[in-house]
């Protein structure tokens, strides 16, 4: 991998229309919906640069998606003092969601006790369903929504149901998505400590690798952070990529529905292809440009033998 380099304001114009080309083919060819925002860092701290905007104000069902969203409330709280990541939540057998993403469901020994940081970490890497129960236990539907209201996201809200700690995962839109991870990245959104949590999670090897991250090494899967989300004929995914440095370079949000495959959730759904491709393709156009901002390095990836 190069070193960042500096790039004129024409140059870094130039890859953010490739960018805006290679979504627009590869989303073509995947066919269905799709409701995009892309943006590309600008030249020395001026506001990104506008690749792809489709759509990007609709607001949909963002499934999995708003599990970062999920999680900056939680963290919220816990920067305020309210909540510490080695407390306790039990694992009981009735807020096990049977099936599914993760692996609450897969023990069979209930009830367990786990700290709320392990419940996070499931939340956003292996993206377990009964992890986002478990954050409801200690913050309900409605104080999640009124946190993301105050700060600024009014449309990234889960849906409260009888239970006022259980919720489905709810709505968003493409552009406050990418807003959202662009205020996490910049540090706005939650404590510093708080925000290296979250991206350490979400740039882990065990974090999504089927989409944008799929054709890729192990040092530039760890340059991603992101998070996918699907249910029914939905595929979406979110997540920015940073340069070799740690800064941000390019900040996506990727919602699509209605292509051929609904009951494919692995990688060869249409969708899910197309991400790789685009993913792939992204890394390669930005190649040596710089990012901006707040610098975020990612831990280095040490397999272990046991022992």
């Amino acid at each position: 991998m190069r070193a960042p380099t500096v790039a004129t304001a024409g140059d870094r114009a130039h890859v953010a229309s490739r960018i805006a080309a290679v979504h627009r083919r590869l989303s073509g060819q995947a066919g269905g919906n799709w409701q995009a925002y892309v943006s590309l860092a600008g030249q020395d701290g001026a506001d990104p640069l506008v690749a792809v905007c489709e759509s990007a104000d609709q607001r949909i069902e963002a499934y999995s998606v708003n599990k970062i969203a999920v999680a900056a409330a939680v963290l919220d709280r816990v920067d305020r003092g309210l909540l510490t990541l080695d407390q306790q939540v039990e694992v009981t057998a009735a807020i096990v969601v049977p099936g599914g993403d993760g692996i609450f469901s897969l023990d069979g020994a209930y009830p367990s006790l786990v700290t709320l940081g392990h419940a996070l970490a499931n939340l956003l890497t292996v993206s377990d369903d009964t992890a986002v129960r478990l954050c409801g236990l200690v913050c309900p539907a409605a104080e999640i929504n009124q946190i993301l209201v105050a700060k600024g996201f009014p449309n990234t809200q889960v849906q409260p149901v009888a239970n006022p700690n259980r919720f489905f995962l709810g709505t968003s839109t493409p552009r406050e998505t990418h807003d959202l991870l662009r205020a996490l990245v910049g540090g706005s959104l939650i404590s510093a400590a708080s925000t290296e949590f979250v991206l350490r999670l979400l740039r882990s090897p065990v974090a999504f690798t089927d989409g944008v991250r799929r054709e890729m090494s192990s040092a530039e899967r760890a340059r991603i952070a992101t998070k996918a989300g699907w249910f029914a004929d939905a595929r979406h995914e979110a997540g920015v990529i940073f340069d070799t440095a740690g800064a941000p370079l390019v900040t996506y949000a990727l919602f699509a529905d209605g292509q051929s495959g609904a009951g494919d959730f692995g990688a060869t759904h249409p969708a899910v292809q197309a991400r790789a491709r685009f993913g792939r393709r992204v890394l390669d156009l930005t190649d040596g440009l710089g990012g901006s901002g707040t610098v975020h390095r990612g831990q280095p990836y040490r397999p272990s033998n046991g022992g």
